[in-house]
Formats: structure tokens, sequence, C-alpha cells
């Protein structure tokens, strides 16, 4: 008679098969672990052969400037010991910097270093978790691997090594595309709603989670140092209406505590400081990587000819700005907002190469541009029936232009050869070297110009952020 269901032996578990899933398991983890290492290892070859010797040469005039000023010193009046350089930020930054002042020089040095780093780490958290996920990539893998290839990077170093601030500005500023998108998705009709928090730590994340901070994050950074207010042009012309209020009042209010608490200071800054270009430094140096700086250097002048750079400067902004209102209503906020960055930077009378932060979601865009491209030409090959199995395919030629030029900007951005070709006026022309030398020393400059010209954008990259140009394109082709 046959066994019932119920009478049927039961199969013991393969430990054998669980123990092999197990064991390759282990092998890959340890890869990956391998490959990070280095990755560590040679970012530090990277630092060490490409990048300047460094000292926290920038976060010690910081330092003298809040003990000066926390002794009963006016901060603007305050200039760093065997140079001519002070404090040239909003007094709402000494603020926010004041708290240095209880610490040694060194160890307030390393303290932001630690915070520029966990800065980046989050900015990469947020920038690769969507794409890890996509391709099924481990999460802890993708980070681990980007901290320390981002940190090679001349923008990164220099920020580490000078002991800048730009990391956390950056942090600041992409909160707040993070607040947008959790926003968007909050708004969706199919999301079932969440249980009420009852913890503060609950209420404070459900407050982000509902995007109601969006704009909060630019106002600080635009508090602290102006041109992240390029951000609230940006909100305006995409008529995100709350995010340009919301950042305005929280800049606008910032800046007014400031004066309460600090107001000597205050009007010091926004009656003659603003305005002071000699306190911030040459304009044709080779560290400044703005156009400003490569019209100067390319008219071998210490200074920048007014109108031209104005002109030039509107057409960016122009391009800039269109470009990102572009991507948003494209729904790839993540290039809207790396746009606006890569603008300001290129528009900024001053951008050291330690401000040219935007240049790492730019990397993350064109990386996952060609990802794209390549995934979506397998998918078409495939539905072509025969064409997929042939030994030569488009997809081993689909993005790779992107991939490319997305390497090629990183290994640009690592060796850095502005400082091989640095040539300081009078004593030597920015022409010293001819063509090549010129090009050379303006090479990063160009490539931010570049950028805001020729970063792709991704359609549908963001759903949360779908504009009308893309819901109507969807809607065309879901009714075909």
């Amino acid at each position: 008679m046959p066994a019932t269901v119920a009478e049927r032996p039961r199969l013991a578990p393969d430990h054998r098969s669980v123990q092999d899933r197990d064991l390759r398991i282990s092998r890959w983890t340890l890869v990956r672990l391998g490959i990070v290492a280095g990755a560590v290892l040679a970012a530090i070859w990277a630092v060490d052969a490409f990048g300047r010797r460094y000292s926290f040469f920038d976060l010690k005039i910081y330092h003298g400037a809040m003990v000066w000023w926390t002794h009963g010193g006016n901060l603007y009046d305050f200039v760093a010991p065997n140079t001519t350089l002070g404090f040239t930020y909003p007094p709402f930054a000494a603020l926010a910097m004041a708290p240095m002042a209880i610490l040694p020089t060194l160890a307030a040095g390393w303290v932001n270093t630690v915070l520029s780093l966990a800065a980046l780490t989050v900015l990469l958290i947020w920038l690769l978790t969507p794409i890890a996920d996509r391709y099924g990539w481990p999460r802890w893998f993708a980070v681990a691997l980007a901290v320390p290839l981002a940190a090679a990077t001349e923008p990164v170093r220099e920020t580490l090594g000078f002991g800048q601030v730009n990391l956390l500005l950056a942090l600041l500023i992409y909160a707040d595309f993070r607040a947008l998108r959790h926003r968007a998705n909050a708004a969706r009709p199919d999301r079932e709603p969440e249980p009420e928090p009852t913890t503060l730590r609950g209420r404070a994340l459900r407050l982000w989670h509902s995007g109601a901070t969006a704009g909060v994050g630019v106002g600080l950074a635009t508090a602290i140092k102006l041109t992240p207010g390029l951000f609230i042009i940006y909100f305006l012309v995409t008529r995100q209406w709350r995010a340009a209020v919301t950042s305005a009042v929280t800049s606008l209010g910032v800046t007014l505590l400031t004066f309460a608490v600090a107001g000597r200071e205050s009007a010091s800054y926004f009656t003659s400081v603003v305005v002071d270009t000699n306190r911030i430094g040459e304009v044709d140096a080779t560290a400044n990587q703005s156009l400003a700086g490569l019209l100067a250097r390319l008219y071998d002048s210490p200074t920048t000819p007014t109108l031209i750079w104005l002109a030039f400067a509107m057409l960016v902004l122009a391009v800039g700005l269109s470009r990102a209102g572009t991507a948003h209503a494209e729904g790839d906020e993540l290039t809207a907002f790396t746009l606006v960055g890569l603008t300001a930077n290129a528009i900024c009378p001053i951008s050291w190469t330690h401000h040219l932060v935007f240049l790492i979601p730019a990397l993350v865009v064109l990386a996952d541009t060609a990802l794209r491209r390549r995934a979506a030409a397998r998918v078409l090959l495939t539905s072509r029936g025969r064409w997929a199995r042939g030994p030569i395919g488009i997809p081993a030629l689909a993005g790779v232009r992107h991939a490319a030029g997305a390497v090629g900007i990183y290994l640009l951005f690592v060796i850095s050869p502005i400082w091989k070709y640095e040539h300081k006026l009078p004593a030597m022309s920015h022409y010293h070297d001819h063509l090549f030398g010129a090009l050379a020393e303006n090479s990063i400059a160009l490539v931010i110009i570049a950028l805001v010209a020729l970063l792709p954008c991704r359609p549908g990259a963001d759903p949360a952020f779908y504009g009308r140009s893309t819901r109507a394109r969807l809607a065309g082709v879901r009714g075909s």
C-alpha cells in the first residue's frame, strides 16, 4: 500500500549543501574584505604620491580665530601668525566653530577629520544604496570600497588635510535631497500609513521622513557659506516653493540669531568683509579652479577681466540651472542637485580645489548611467532573439562612453596635474610650459565646466521625483 503524506519519511537536511553555501559566502566575504583593504592601501599611496603636504593649515587659522574671538577680540581683526589670512566665513559659521576653542589645535583637526569622514560615509550610503540594491551588491561592500576611493580624490583629501568643512556642508545639502525624496514617497496614494511614534527620536525621524525639514540643510549651509544659496534659486526655478521658503527662512533666521549674539562681528562681515576679496587670496592662484581663476590664468593676469567673467558666468549659470530643472522634471533629482553644486563651484569667484566635493556625486551619476545603459542594451538584445546569442553584442559597448568618462575624470582628480604645472605671477608666467602646461594647470576647472554642460540625466532614476513630462510619457507608454 502506498504511504500517505503523513507516513512519508522526512528528508534529512543536506548539511553538506548548507556548509558549501556558507563556505562560498565566507570566501566571497574574504575576497571583498581583501578588495577593500587593497583600496585603502591604494588610496593612502595616491594621497602620498599626488597630494600636497597637509598640516591642518586652514583649521589652524579657524582655531586661532576662535581662541582670539572667545577671549574678547574682534573676529574679523584676527590675522594668523606668519600669514596675511584671517577668518572669512559668515559669523554663523563662527558660532558653529566656537566649541573648537576649548581643544588643542591638533585635537580639533582630528575631530574635524573624523566628522568629515563620517559625513563622506553617510553621503556615499545615500548615493550608493539604491544602486547596490538594484544590482544585488552588498551595501557594506559598495560603501566600504567607495570611501577610500573617494578619499583619494583632490577635493576630499584637501578637505581632510586642510581641516575644511566642505563634506559637512555637502551632507547638509544632500540631507534636503533625502528629505524631498521622503516627502514625495510619503505622498504616494499606495503608501500605507505608519504608526504614530512614541519616542522623541521616533518623532524626529518621522518629521524628517515626512519631508517637512526639506530646505533646512540648504538654509544652514547658506548661513555658513554663501555659495549654497544657489540651491535656494534652484528651488524657486523648479517651483519647489516649500523647500525654497524653508531654506530662505532658515538661513535668514540663524543669521538674525547671530546678529543678536554677535552684533559687532555680523555688522563687520556684511558691511566690509564680504566684499573684501583681498582676504581670500589671489584669483589666479592655481588652487582656484573656478571660471574666474581660469580666465585670470588664460589672460596671464593676477585679476579676472570682469565683463568677460560676468558674461561667461551668466552663461554657465543659465546652462546649469536649466539642465538642473530638466533633470528635476525628468525624475532625476540627484543629477539636479549635483548640477547646481557644480554650477556654484564654476561661477563662484574663488573655488579652491577642496570646494569641489560635488565631483563625488557626479562620478556616481556617470557610473550609474553606464550601468543603466548596459542593462538596457542587454534587455533590448534579449528581446530580439538570436542577436543576444551572438559572440559579440552591443552590451559589450553600451555605457562605455560614460564609464570611460567616469574613470578618466576620477584619475584626473586623483593625479591632479595642476600642481605639477603650478605657476605664480609675477615670478613665472602661466604659459611658462606652453599650451600643454596651461591646459594641465586649468584641467580641473575645464572638467567642472564640462560637467555642468554634459553630465547625463537619467530619466526616472528617482521615481518619487517624476515631473510632468516623465509622467505624461510613462502614461502614454502604458496606454499603448
